[in-house]
């Protein structure tokens, strides 16, 4: 076995990775905060001095065993040139979480009686308690991950995802960007040329950073003299948030208020595996052969622990491992990156980098990433099968409109039913759009593989596929008719939402219906001699 130099925990390359995922992070906790705090109203101090501490100590963990990881596969394979497998905060899971979960979650409290600190602890303890539940099921799936990889159609598992990209961490960011477009358009624009583009910085300087940069001078300089509108605000002044990520119990009482959120939230943790998978992948395509259970397993148990911890924001392995490679980083920037980011959400200065930074300054990373998910989404896919992406993106659309028509994404029961009518026009649009959009992760996987399966020719699979749907649908695991997306017993509901959940559930049963008779055709065309 060979011993690494002990120069070699730092390269020069590191300082570029460190910078461009610790920029990574910050984005996705300041969106997770503006969201939460601006859409939704949730008090500040149970963000930062709760929620933030053991989001951020998850990152620490893994960060630090993917370091540890590297240091023993460098040793290994007696190489100075392995690079750690960058691990951060999920971005479209995150954005996902609080624009679907946590927010929704707590305007719903609210409304049902609770006082504001009451609703926020709620909403708190179902954070916790829905990062455990990904954390439980990630564990379990490492070990399956080849299993569902199978099982699956890229197109669906991409697809779903790439919808999440596409609308929650590409377009919403980029409304952010735009309400204040001299500062948030000239820092995409930096990031498009650098990171999409593929043009070269002056000095090399990495891209994120100079987006970074420009825009944070562009909102000091400009905003003063009030050339940005209303946009600038008066940096807070600096408080120190000393907060501990001890674990504690309180995830217990929010395990029961997770069932509702269970159709978005177990899919959050399948598709971290499934990810999970795929950069283990391009890793050692890349040189660096890690062992994809072990990558998995580091990553459960990161999450969990932040569940535990008071997390609500799960941690994942970044698809661009070869990137980091590619710019010289090694071992250090991994280390570096947990540390700041693990220390930040302890002692406050996250949060307060998060009050004086604008999301328009962080916000076209994010729109980057969705870009990037999005387009991989085609590009790991056969061709033959992008009508099938295509079509696993109309749930999310519906879901991202839900979110801005319901102000703010959530539509109070007691208003609901206002949404169907009784015409000959059918389901109101609005009505349409809420249904369709509940569920939309496991929608757009069955939607995607039912078309892949025939485009394959696998008409009988994809009726099988067709009728998992309405069987998904009678519950409202997919298309509840529930405002919030909630599960129940068709049997139980209000008559007017039990029709809808009916016609819906008939829909999948008609179509089902129609593929085994095609199916049955193209038996008989099979089986005719050719003359």
């Amino acid at each position: 076995m060979n011993a690494q130099p002990r120069g070699n925990w730092f390269a020069a390359g590191d300082l570029n990775g460190f910078l461009g995922l610790v920029v990574d992070n910050l984005s996705i906790m300041a969106f997770l905060a503006t969201a939460l705090i601006g859409i939704f109203g949730f008090p500040a101090d149970i963000v930062y001095s709760r929620m933030f501490p053991g989001t951020a100590f998850g990152v620490l963990l893994g960060n630090v065993a993917y370091t540890v990881m590297a240091r023993r596969l460098a040793q290994r394979s007696g190489r100075q040139d392995v690079t750690a497998m960058p691990l951060g905060l999920d971005a479209p899971t995150s954005i996902g979480m609080a624009l679907l979960v946590l927010g929704p979650a707590f305007v719903h409290y609210k409304q049902s009686g609770m006082n504001e600190h009451a609703a926020a602890i709620a909403t708190w303890q179902l954070g916790m308690a829905s990062l455990v539940v990904m954390g439980v099921l990630k564990v379990v799936l490492s070990f399956f991950g080849a299993w569902v990889q199978r099982n699956v159609p890229r197109a669906g598992l991409l697809g779903s995802i790439a919808g999440i990209a596409l609308v929650l961490m590409g377009f919403l960011p980029l409304l952010e960007i735009l309400k204040m477009p001299v500062v948030g358009f000239a820092g995409l624009g930096i990031v498009l040329y650098a990171l999409v583009a593929r043009g070269r910085l002056p000095w090399g300087l990495p891209g994120v950073l100079v987006a970074f940069v420009v825009g944070l001078l562009l909102y000091e300089v400009l905003g003063p003299f009030g050339w940005l509108g209303h946009g600038y605000h008066t940096p807070p002044a600096w408080q120190w948030r000393l907060a501990l990520p001890w674990p504690t119990l309180q995830w217990i009482n929010g395990l029961v208020r997770t069932v509702p959120y269970l159709p978005l939230i177990l899919p959050f943790g399948l598709l971290m595996v499934v990810g999970g998978i795929n950069v283990s992948e391009s890793a050692r395509a890349a040189g660096d052969d890690y062992s994809t259970r072990d990558i998995l397993l580091v990553e459960a148990l990161a999450t969990l622990v932040a569940g535990f911890c008071g997390g609500v924001a799960q941690t994942t392995p970044y698809i661009g491992q070869p990137a980091y490679k590619a710019m010289g980083a090694r071992s250090g920037y991994t280390l570096l990156t947990g540390i700041v980011i693990g220390l930040g959400g302890m002692l406050g200065y996250l949060s307060n980098l998060v009050q004086w930074l604008p999301i328009a300054v962080l916000a076209p990373i994010l729109v980057f990433v969705a870009i990037s998910i999005t387009t991989q989404a085609f590009e790991a896919t056969p061709a033959r099968y992008a009508a099938a992406v295509v079509f696993s993106f109309f749930p999310a659309i519906a879901r991202m409109l839900a979110i801005k028509l319901g102000d703010p994404g959530y539509i109070a029961p007691e208003h609901f039913a206002s949404l169907f009518n009784d015409t000959s026009q059918g389901i109101s649009e609005l009505a349409v759009i809420t249904v369709l959009g509940n569920g939309f992760i496991i929608t757009s996987m069955i939607w995607a593989s039912f078309v892949v399966a025939m485009i394959d020719g696998r008409l009988r699979r994809a009726a099988g596929i067709i009728l998992l749907g309405g069987a998904l649908t009678l519950f409202g695991i997919i298309h509840s008719v529930e405002p919030a997306g909630g599960l129940y017993l068709p049997w139980t509901l209000d008559p007017v939402s039990q029709a809808i959940a009916w016609q819906f559930a008939g829909a999948y049963l008609a179509l089902a219906v129609v593929l085994l008779l095609l199916s049955l055709q193209r038996q008989r065309q099979g089986a005719t001699p050719a003359h």
